[in-house]
């Protein structure tokens, strides 16, 4: 839980940054920019500011905008076995700062990420990618992955197949994907 005040700070620093970044944005699009906390009243720490400009049945794009070491929780798109289909396919790209990426697949021996003590057991994968301005990475369907900004924070491109958040499966129970505030 956050309160309407962090709310608010954290969607003014997402906007700045993204239009420091290079970003050119509507001024609509400001109200429009999520302020995800993941239940677990860390925002600084935990979360993300997500700006979705697009979101349909074929198609998703958003901008993720994270602050200095802010971490997205490790989670995964499965498949749908009702609508016979595969997961969400995501792609991401860097467009400033610096995001380090967390995926199956070899651990790296010196991984970037630096989470908190409490955080760690909810974190199984540790196969780093570094992306920065410029940098993709295609993210396949029911894989596991994690994030975490760099020291300067990040923005970065999220390009995906249909939007299926509700059903994304997280490793840590404590997570609550809907924003809740204290006030």
């Amino acid at each position: 839980m956050i309160t309407r005040k962090e709310e608010n700070e954290a969607r003014q620093w997402a906007w700045e940054t993204a239009r420091n970044a290079g970003m050119v944005l509507r001024n609509e699009e400001y109200d429009q920019i999520e302020v995800a906390d993941f239940g677990l009243s860390r925002l600084r720490e935990i979360g993300a500011q997500i700006l979705t400009l697009e979101a349909n049945d074929w198609v998703s794009i958003k901008v993720l905008i994270l602050s200095p070491w802010q971490l997205e929780p490790q989670h995964r798109h499965p498949p749908s076995a009702v609508e016979q289909y595969p997961g969400k396919t995501e792609v991401l790209r860097g467009q400033w700062g610096q995001l380090y990426h967390y995926w199956e697949g070899e651990p790296s021996p010196h991984p970037k990420a630096r989470p908190a003590d409490q955080d760690q057991p909810y974190l199984a994968v540790w196969n780093e990618t570094v992306l920065g301005p410029g940098s993709q990475l295609v993210i396949p369907p029911n894989s596991w992955h994690w994030f975490q900004a760099g020291p300067e924070g990040a923005v970065v491109w999220t390009f995906s197949s249909k939007v299926t958040d509700a059903a994304d499966q997280w490793t840590d129970p404590r997570i609550v994907r809907e924003t809740q505030f204290t006030d």
